[in-house]
């Protein structure tokens, strides 16, 4: 691994055009977990999978329980950025990463500095009357009990993609023009499983596609360099 490393820092000390495209792995170094990898466990408390409890159709019929599973396994407000998510910010200071394409919905990019993050599933730290559309941060929706309400009566909503709904237009336009305008892509902390969101990657146009994570991707094969392990250690290191 750490002649891949070496490799991977001599490419970022010569780039200023990087874009990195992070994934569930970025995260679960600052302990959020990725409910993917730990179904059991959550289907011992509750009647259905996670991804049944996170879809539009569940959320319309079951709001209250939607909110119970919501209050309790995605919201992380103690959680703080790791190496990884500071290793960015300092790249985007440094004038080398042109912007950050996110599935993760914590937040912990911007809480590490970064300006440029497109979030293609939204953000936990954003909720919404769905009445009339007043902005509630994640302490209301923590502090509040059953389906949190706003003052004028309607239900408040994450702003987050649950399955069966489409992701933002204008998110995916500039991912994609982030994407296709890069030198270097680095793919870190994704098994390049969730679509549409992978499917990003094949707009990708230049010479050095990095990827980092701690298994294998159906990218490996095409990448130009490939470092398994944690993405935060391999990052404290460049």
């Amino acid at each position: 691994m750490e002649d891949a490393v070496k490799k991977l820092k001599t490419i970022v000390d010569e780039t200023d055009n990087i874009v990195f495209f992070g994934g569930a792995g970025v995260s679960t170094e600052s302990n959020i977990p990725d409910f993917r990898s730990t179904d059991g466990l959550y289907n011992q408390k509750y009647k259905y999978p996670p991804e049944t409890i996170l879809s539009h159709s569940f959320y319309v019929r079951n709001t209250e329980e939607f909110y119970r599973f919501y209050r309790d396994k995605m919201l992380y407000p103690d959680a703080l950025p790791n190496k990884a998510h500071l290793k960015l910010a300092q790249w985007e200071k440094e004038g080398k990463l042109k912007a950050i394409v996110t599935q993760n919905i914590d937040g912990l990019h911007q809480a590490a500095g970064n300006k440029k993050v497109y979030e293609l599933h939204g953000s936990v730290l954003r909720n919404y009357c769905t009445v009339c559309g007043k902005f509630y941060d994640e302490k209301y929706i923590l502090e509040s009990e059953g389906i949190p309400k706003c003052e004028c009566g309607g239900t408040i909503k994450p702003d987050v993609v649950l399955y069966e709904e489409g992701l933002d237009d204008g998110i995916m336009r500039k991912s994609i023009e982030a994407i296709k305008n890069a030198d270097v892509l680095i793919i870190g902390g994704t098994s390049l499983a969730v679509y549409p969101a992978a499917g990003l990657i094949n707009y990708y146009r230049g010479s050095k596609l990095v990827l980092v994570n701690k298994s294998t991707t159906p990218l490996d094969s095409k990448a130009d360099l490939v470092v398994q392990g944690s993405i935060g250690e391999i990052f404290a290191q460049l």
